[in-house]
């Protein structure tokens, strides 16, 4: 049997309730060698809605918590699906114009830490991060059209290491966006709330460090830093360089250039000079060329700008 006389085989047995399992499970399994597994889902006659009907079938476990692990399992091989739809670049747009990322909020909304949930919010975070991966304003919009942003803060508190890396990693495609970093920085709550929660992930990579994790974080905070009020927010934030200095951070990423590179142009971002030194004196100059390239580039982008310039201020103090 051909490849793809199978694959229409396992898509014709979405549709029924029956053998729906089975068939989540094999084209999970297969998603990576069938490129046109996206479209085919897409198009296919009523394959999404089943998928949908995976996916609502189990908000009634949510709360009170009775999500078994066969559920949980279920459900995610739905999710890896629909990760396939959302990262293929003739499907993503349909995906997103068809508001499907809603449907998943309900697992990011969560806070238990069992493993079913804990499987359940890395793989909805997947379908998240594959939509972010590419550069494209009109998600980036969506993203933060629908409160994204605290379903990723929530995370960040209670997730394991791996699901807090992808929403850090989300949060950091939604601030390398002007839109995001000028919504973010808008006012000082919601400015602060990130940073509150970043810091908090920082604090506990002392104990656990995680190169992957830090380096999306110092990646955030390097993007905040393109803000003139977030910068001296920073400045002022209590053992803040400290925690970014921390010794167990840096002996985790002593190979990894590309952190200590970022880190380094935080720290003199923040006036952190010495540590700067401390942390990698030979990217010093290649940091200071790049903070003051960065800085020629957003005051042209403020003259030249019709809307606000990403250098505006977090308007309120208090969080």
């Amino acid at each position: 049997m051909s490849s793809e006389k199978f694959i229409d085989g396992l898509v014709l047995e979405l549709s029924n309730p029956n053998t729906r399992e089975h068939a989540l499970l094999e084209l999970s399994k297969k998603r990576e060698t069938f490129p046109d597994l996206a479209p085919y889902l897409w198009h296919s006659h009523g394959t999404i809605a089943a998928l949908l009907q995976e996916i609502v079938s189990i908000y009634p476990m949510l709360s009170p918590p009775t999500l078994s692990a066969q559920a949980s399992n279920r459900v995610c091989n739905a999710l890896a699906l629909l990760q396939c739809v959302a990262s293929h670049q003739d499907t993503r747009a349909l995906f997103l114009s068809a508001q499907i990322p809603l449907f998943l909020y309900p697992f990011l909304n969560t806070m238990n830490r069992s493993r079913p949930f804990e499987y359940l919010r890395l793989t909805s975070l997947g379908v998240i991060g594959a939509l972010v991966k590419v550069d494209d304003r009109v998600v980036i919009d969506f993203l933060l059209g629908t409160q994204m942003i605290p379903l990723c803060l929530r995370t960040m508190e209670c997730g394991s290491e791996l699901s807090k890396t992808v929403a850090t990693f989300i949060i950091q495609k939604i601030l390398l966006d002007d839109s995001g970093l000028s919504y973010v920085c808008m006012t000082g709550d919601r400015f602060f709330r990130i940073h509150h929660n970043l810091a908090l992930m920082l604090f506990g990579l002392q104990q656990q460090p995680s190169s992957r994790l830090f380096k999306h974080i110092v990646r955030c905070y390097l993007r905040l830093s393109d803000n003139h009020m977030a910068t001296e927010a920073m400045r002022r934030s209590e053992n803040f360089v400290d925690y970014l200095c921390h010794p167990a951070l840096l002996e985790e990423t002593k190979e990894d250039a590309t952190t200590r590179r970022w880190l380094v142009q935080l720290l003199l971002s923040i006036g952190a000079h010495d540590h700067a030194r401390n942390v990698g004196a030979e990217f010093i100059n290649e940091a200071m060329a790049a903070n003051a390239q960065r800085q020629r580039e957003l005051q042209h982008q403020a003259q030249t700008s019709a809307g606000p310039a990403t250098s505006g201020a977090p308007q309120a103090t208090n969080a």
